[in-house]
């Protein structure tokens, strides 16, 4: 017998896979001939961070680290690194998350912005210290203030058209049963 629980979080973890395949694919594919002087928000982040707010089961772990690690030798970061930081972020979500509870969009833009402008530094932090070509600190953190400006869209994108919400409290007594 098929579960739908199981199910309904396989179809949840190909959507996430799929979505991932298609922001990089933008982020790789040549839009402009001419050098760009602002760097784009980092929507990868977003929808990992707006999920695991919402549903954490929907974006594993190892998912997410296979998808970032992907994202770093896709666009010639170094290998690992913007990952391990990222996964520490979303880890740190994770356990913070209620899931009995819901929290203001308001307080979770401002939670999530503490954790990307963190991972952001030590980011920069660790490329200077390792002695790796480090981007212009200021594009980072142009990058990190972009990406918390959109967070709230990938957060309404994420509830209004892929209906990622908070459990129930009958999911919730049902996953308890489960275990």
């Amino acid at each position: 017998m098929i579960d739908p629980v199981l199910t309904r979080r396989w179809t949840y973890w190909a959507i996430f896979i799929g979505l991932a395949g298609v922001i990089l694919f933008f982020r790789l594919l040549p839009l402009s001939t001419s050098p760009r002087v602002l760097p784009g928000p980092d929507l990868l982040i977003c929808l990992a961070f707006a999920w695991i707010q919402r549903r954490p089961d929907f974006v594993p772990p190892v998912l997410l680290a296979g998808i970032m690690l992907l994202a770093d030798a896709l666009l010639m970061r170094p290998l690992g690194l913007w990952a391990a930081l990222v996964l520490l972020g979303a880890e740190f979500l994770r356990s913070r998350q209620n899931p009995s509870t819901e929290m203001p969009l308001p307080a979770e833009c401002g939670f999530v912005a503490v954790v990307v402008l963190a991972i952001t530094g030590i980011y920069a932090l660790l490329l200077g210290v390792l002695g790796a070509a480090p981007p212009q600190f200021t594009m980072l953190l142009v990058q990190a203030f972009l990406t918390v400006a959109v967070y709230p869209l990938v957060v309404l994108f994420s509830v209004g058209i892929l209906k990622i919400r908070k459990p129930t409290q009958s999911e919730l007594e049902a996953a308890r049963t489960a275990r």
